[in-house]
């Protein structure tokens, strides 16, 4: 069973750990943990300066996976267009929920925050819980979104930033 799931993912592949985002396969290793011998992947967060191992049998059960597909990224860009859908509930109930999409690594819920919390110039100006959330889902959409296009982040963010603005006006 473990054999189909390791060979998922190879060095020098980019995936996503839905906790951290976009990071590099850099190499698998094995290490000895608790007098067991462990398959791990090492996977590098380069922009976050960050080393994560990941036990290779429990890759798919934690989440990670292989980069979306361009047709997901058009979705996400899609979805970026639609109408603003904030929730009244409380606060902190939907901080909370905005925090669960982020986290869950999928790239249409992370555009979702990013559509719900994008203030035009015009508009009001956010609090700072709601200032975090927006950048954290933008990063996250944004290092996706370039590593798919095989492009650098900065252009990415600038294709996002159009859609947002074209969407407001």
């Amino acid at each position: 069973m473990s054999k189909t799931k390791k060979n998922e993912f190879r060095p020098n592949d980019f995936v996503v750990y839905p906790a951290h985002g976009v990071g590099k396969i850099v190499s698998i290793e094995e290490q000895e943990v608790a007098g067991m011998s462990l398959e791990l992947f090492v996977i590098s967060f380069e922009k976050d300066k960050m080393t994560l191992r990941v036990p290779t049998h429990k890759a798919t059960d934690v989440g990670m996976r292989s980069l979306s597909s361009p047709d997901v990224v058009a979705h996400a860009m899609k979805t970026l267009k639609g109408k603003a859908k904030v929730k009244k509930a409380m606060w902190s109930r939907r901080a909370q929920e905005y925090e669960q999409k982020i986290n869950s690594g999928d790239l249409i819920a992370i555009a979702e925050v990013v559509r719900d919390l994008h203030r035009a110039d015009d508009q009001r100006e956010q609090s700072y819980s709601e200032r975090q959330l927006y950048e954290a889902a933008l990063e996250r959409l944004t290092r996706e979104i370039a590593a798919v296009a095989g492009n650098d982040e900065n252009a990415a963010a600038k294709e996002i930033g159009e859609v947002l603005v074209g969407r407001a006006a």
